[in-house]
């Protein structure tokens, strides 16, 4: 794709947009700039991800040893209840809506997002709905404390009184979401540069495009299920509660139909920054560009018709066993498909070791553990005995810390010279690599063997023969939350200063964005690129 991309300076701006002339907190109150608001997600992200970090670190504190240590049964409930929404709604989500808004213009060619109002609305009631959670915490009675999942009857019939702040609080993240997802549709939809077809967008934009129309599929759902929640617990309705006609088996299957979705909401980002990092530093085109939309497309259709695999032990007659279990074995395929281009990408490629490309290697490698654990679970009779166990809790952390992470370090360190304006410090950053990947390895792979001996989830308490594996997995837990402090060191030197970045600081990178200056002028693409 060849680009005659208009460089244009900062003082080059069309008169509408004012923005940059505010400074102070009232520029970033305000802005509508994609670039101002894509970095205050993900500063926002990365602050509720050290937030949800360190609420595990309270979980692996109790449970290094066996016995009660540290906090009572409770208030692990509700470290392990907190600590799931955070990560998922408030670190990997935002980190990839931060992305999205940061990249997308750029590499569509477009001057900033569609909606750039509702853009500055859809980031600034995230701060509002996470005070919201985690202000419960000084309640009486403590935080939600039903799991992540928050399964009926646990969260109506008997909880504690925090519930209503919970429901407003994913409401309100909900909302986002959705105007965040409208957001990116639009802008892919209407705003691409002449001669952008849709399918010579980068793959980071179909991705993004598929997941947006995910999310804008299933938050409704979500927002639905807290409301029946809500209703059940305050307003004398039994949706769930059996002695009044409900079903509690019918929450189930209404939160997993969106939350199966919501999985691959936060993992095909993720497949979109690898397809980008892989090719650039394997200093070759991406291979079978077509069957990675098609792909993308399929897992995207595929992920609503397996949300009842979280289900299996609720007695489901044999046929929807059956159903399900395939139907979840079939989502292997163009998962597979993926993993085959990544590895055909990089066959014969002249590879450069950069600290992206290891994030996106190690990704490959440790996301395929990820889908392989999910695999036996898929496994209608296997998944009676590893349902609830530790095993569930390595399999899904192996596809959102080595996979949905990851990759997002991944884009974070190909991304920060054109950003930040500098490069990196090469070696910090490889030193935050390997820390992280030893460390999560140590962490989560006993889990598995945890989860297979018979280890069961959300306890505080476990059994005397389960305690070597749970002091290595404790040990792990720790030295991986502290390794991203050094990530946080390498961006905050880069942010000061250091070697000046030039426009294309990668060597293999493709791309409209590589086309302008690096920092980032605050507005690109004023005029639209031409695209051949």
């Amino acid at each position: 794709m060849t680009t005659e991309a208009i460089h244009d300076s900062h003082d080059n701006h069309d008169g509408e947009h004012h923005d940059h002339k505010m400074t102070g907190l009232k520029r970033w109150l305000f802005t509508t700039n994609h670039k101002d608001i894509g970095s205050m997600y993900l500063w926002f992200s990365f602050i509720m991800f050290l937030t949800g970090g360190a609420m595990a670190m309270v979980i692996r504190a109790e449970l290094f040893q066996p016995g009660l240590q540290i906090v009572d049964p409770d208030f692990f409930n509700q470290m392990t209840t907190v600590h799931g929404l955070i990560m998922v709604f408030g670190a990997i989500m935002p980190a990839f809506t931060g992305l999205a808004n940061w990249m997308i213009p750029m590499m569509v060619g477009a001057p900033d997002m569609a909606l750039p109002r509702l853009n500055n609305w859809s980031f600034w009631i995230l701060p509002f709905a996470f005070s919201i959670l985690l202000a419960s915490f000084f309640m009486e009675g403590g935080a939600p404390n039903f799991g992540w999942t928050f399964y009926a009857p646990l969260s109506t019939t008997y909880s504690n009184g925090s519930t209503a702040f919970f429901v407003f609080a994913v409401h309100i993240m909900g909302i986002s979401s959705i105007m965040g997802a409208i957001n990116i549709v639009v802008t892919i939809m209407n705003m691409r540069a002449p001669g952008m077809t849709y399918m010579k967008m980068p793959l980071f934009v179909w991705t993004f495009f598929i997941t947006a129309y995910l999310l804008i599929a299933v938050m409704p759902v979500l927002a639905g299920t807290v409301t029946m929640v809500l209703t059940d617990t305050y307003f004398g309705t039994s949706f769930f509660d059996a002695a009044g006609g409900g079903d509690p088996v019918l929450f189930q299957h209404i939160f997993w139909f969106f939350g199966h979705p919501e999985v691959y909401i936060m993992i095909l980002p993720a497949f979109g920054i690898v397809s980008t990092t892989i090719p650039a530093f394997s200093r070759k085109k991406l291979f079978g560009y077509s069957s990675m939309v098609y792909a993308t497309a399929s897992i995207a259709f595929l992920s609503f018709i397996v949300w009842a695999h979280h289900m299996f032990t609720t007695g489901m007659p044999l046929f929807g066993e059956l159903f399900f279990m395939y139907c979840t074995m079939l989502i292997a395929v163009p998962t597979g498909v993926k993993v085959f281009n990544w590895v055909a990408t990089m066959w014969r490629g002249a590879i450069s070791f950069e600290v992206p490309m290891l994030f996106s290697i190690a990704f490959v490698i440790l996301f395929t553990i990820g889908g392989f654990s999910g695999l036996m679970l898929a496994l209608t009779p296997v998944d009676f005995q590893y349902h609830d166990t530790y095993f569930v809790v390595a399999h899904f952390h192996y596809v959102l810390v080595t996979g949905a992470l990851f990759s997002i370090y991944a884009g974070a360190y190909y991304w920060l010279p054109k950003w930040t304006g500098f490069m990196f410090d090469e070696t910090l950053a490889k030193a935050h690599f390997w820390c992280s990947l030893i460390s999560v390895n140590v962490l989560f792979f006993p889990m598995h063997f945890l989860g297979l001996a018979g280890m069961p989830r959300r306890i505080p308490d476990y059994a005397l023969q389960f305690a070597d594996f749970n002091k290595w997995v404790s040990i792990g837990g720790f030295a991986f939350g502290l390794s991203q402090l050094i990530f946080l060191w390498v961006v905050i030197k880069c942010i000061k200063g250091g070697e000046k970045a030039p426009a294309k600081p990668w060597d293999g990178a493709e791309g409209l964005e590589w086309t302008v200056p690096s920092p980032a002028p605050y507005h690109t693409f004023e005029k639209p690129p031409k695209i051949d």
